[in-house]
């Protein structure tokens, strides 16, 4: 499981290291993607075959489905981790998720996310209101 939020630099090439807590899961190739919120995605490759049967099992005839699975598809490339544990983000998802200097990498279950630091800030700010994440998460079930 990915947890935690961790802040790497992103170098001239585009690389960003990955926490030393993500890299045993990420082993082998890996997927980033662009994600939700306007962020990217790091995948294992299990996982993301796993979000792509179920993609799969989408009605074609469904416009819905199928903005979502150009997306997803469309914004995704595989790679692994170099020596050093950093992953090549490619500069147009680089561009797509206002990564320049810095990045953040997030924990978010089956993946990880890398965000802008002020995109971050300003999401994450939207989720201090008690009430306010109380009522956007309450149709959840949990």
């Amino acid at each position: 499981m990915f947890t935690g939020e961790y802040r790497h630099a992103v170098d001239d090439k585009g690389r960003i290291a990955v926490p030393s807590r993500f890299r045993a899961q990420l082993a082998g190739n890996v997927v980033v993607a662009r994600w939700m919120d306007s962020c990217l995605a790091i995948f294992p490759v299990a996982a993301w075959e796993e979000l792509a049967a179920k993609l799969a099992g989408l009605p074609m005839t469904d416009p819905n489905a199928r903005l979502l699975q150009r997306q997803l598809f469309a914004g995704a490339f595989e790679t692994e981790l170099d020596r050093q544990g950093r992953v090549l983000v490619p500069q147009n998802l680089r561009d797509h998720a206002g990564l320049e200097g810095e990045a953040l990498v997030l924990g978010s279950r089956d993946h990880a996310e890398i965000w802008a630091p002020p995109r971050w800030a300003e999401y994450s700010r939207s989720l201090e209101d008690p009430d306010a994440f109380a009522q956007a998460i309450a149709g959840l079930g949990i």
